[in-house]
């Protein structure tokens, strides 16, 4: 979520720009879920581009958001991690992806059957979704996303889980106040520490 329909197109290219360069340099195939991850980021900018330029509501790109933003990225985040991390990591990864599949569940349920509306609000947009039990999703959630990048045995993607949780505090706080959004920021500044990451990787 940026602040601007511009904001978000902008910023939707760059990231996807370093997603491209993160799945060209990967060396395994195992860390393609992860290196590519930039790359989904990227199209969910722009995506929320064309949210602000239908001025919010219920259409296809509301829809298409949300779908992103909440089962598809409760399920990829674990099952990534879990695809890149070391053997001996591995088997107490299955805890976060077994929570992501749950919760990435619960949301499609959720999003089929139930109706998704965009609303402008300053320079934010909000996406009213009506979640069953929400704390509890919302913990299951972040389990599956920064609890497996914690949990990875790999410095790199704790550092991006230390990154992922206080930057999704911070742009929850800033979004609350319907001031400004800097979800795209935030993707960014992910997107750059994935891209060094995959670098990492390929040197070693």
């Amino acid at each position: 979520m940026c602040w601007s329909a511009q904001a978000d197109l902008v910023a939707g290219v760059g990231i996807a720009a370093v997603g491209v360069a993160c799945v060209t340099r990967a060396r395994r195939s195992r860390d393609l879920p992860l290196a590519a991850l930039p790359l989904l980021l990227g199209v969910h900018q722009m995506v929320e581009a064309a949210v602000w330029a239908s001025d919010g509501g219920s259409g296809p790109a509301t829809l298409a958001w949300t779908v992103m933003a909440l089962p598809l990225l409760a399920l990829w985040v674990p099952a990534g991690v879990l695809c890149a991390a070391p053997r001996s990591a591995r088997r107490g990864l299955t805890v976060p992806l077994a929570v992501g599949v749950a919760t990435a569940a619960v949301l499609a349920y959720v999003l089929a059957t139930g109706p998704v509306r965009a609303e402008i609000r300053g320079h934010t947009v909000g996406y009213l979704v009506d979640l069953p039990h929400a704390p509890m999703l919302t913990a299951g959630y972040l389990v599956a996303t920064v609890g497996s990048l914690l949990l990875s045995g790999d410095r790199g993607l704790r550092v991006l889980g230390i990154l992922a949780g206080a930057g999704a505090l911070v742009c929850w706080a800033l979004w609350r106040t319907e001031f400004v959004s800097t979800w795209c920021a935030f993707a960014a500044v992910c997107s750059v520490v994935l891209l060094g990451w995959v670098n990492a990787r390929r040197a070693r």
